[in-house]
């Protein structure tokens, strides 16, 4: 598996977890600061839907979905039918096929860490119309220290100890707050962070951990199978699992 390729990990994308509503209706007052009755919003790298659907079903959004993986793309058409308010297109950051000024709204869900923000940054302020905004948001595992996630982390961190996280978690945390401004096509950042739980069962949390390309590319097929059977054996004994996230979004205004 190619690190940043999704094709293989596309259909167990279902499995991982959502983003918190109240978070997202705080957003929108935001960002929503011409009190416009439908926001048009393109949501970039959005995988298979998941935050797709939530911003369509509960908040009534026209979005333009864009995704560059095919595989990844024809899960979310798939898991968003019912949606007629949504519409998708293929398209990475860096390149969006989206026309100038035309969204209130760009948005990606912990996908914006995979995109060339020299490049990204400067395409969402052109498809963005002016006083428009741009989100990036994550829904990382809030590990506690002594928790049995934590000795999952170890583990793996000893299965594979040149891992290098592409991610928002406790490794390789970025100064979003600089780099959203770094091009000038931005300013005026703000940060929002907030608790938010699922309750699992086992099945859902090993799929979930199926969906991880990051650490299936950088420890190989034997190295991932002794990962899987690890976590398998760590969760044994449990029915349901409760795992608590932090939904962190950086945003931005169009300069």
């Amino acid at each position: 598996m190619k690190q940043g390729d999704f094709t293989k990990v596309a259909k167990h994308y279902h499995n991982r977890p959502a983003y918190s509503s109240m978070l997202i209706e705080k957003l929108i007052r935001c960002i929503n600061n011409k009190n416009k009755q439908n926001l048009n919003v393109v949501e970039v790298g959005a995988g298979t839907g998941k935050l797709t659907k939530i911003l369509a079903n509960e908040f009534g959004l026209n979005i333009v979905a864009v995704e560059p993986n095919d595989n990844m793309r024809e899960e979310g058409i798939k898991y968003t039918k019912d949606c007629s308010n949504i519409t998708w297109k293929k398209g990475s950051g860096e390149e969006t096929n989206i026309e100038s000024n035309v969204a209130d709204w760009v948005i990606m869900a912990s996908s914006f860490h995979w995109t060339d923000p020299k490049k990204s940054l400067p395409e969402f302020n052109r498809i963005l119309t002016g006083g428009g905004y741009f989100t990036a948001i994550w829904n990382p595992r809030h590990i506690v220290k002594g928790s049995i996630f934590d000795e999952i982390e170890t583990e793996i961190k000893n299965i594979v100890p040149e891992l290098d996280r592409v991610s928002s978690g406790t490794q390789n945390v970025k100064k979003w707050e600089e780099i959203l401004v770094s091009t000038g096509d931005f300013t005026d950042c703000f940060f929002m962070e907030c608790d938010y739980k699922e309750f699992w069962d086992k099945e859902r949390y090993l799929g979930a951990w199926h969906s991880v390309n990051d650490i299936q590319a950088q420890a190989g097929e034997k190295r991932w199978k002794e990962i899987l059977d690890m976590i398998e054996a760590k969760i044994s004994h449990m029915q349901s699992i409760e795992i608590p996230y932090k939904i962190r979004a950086w945003t931005a205004r169009k300069t």
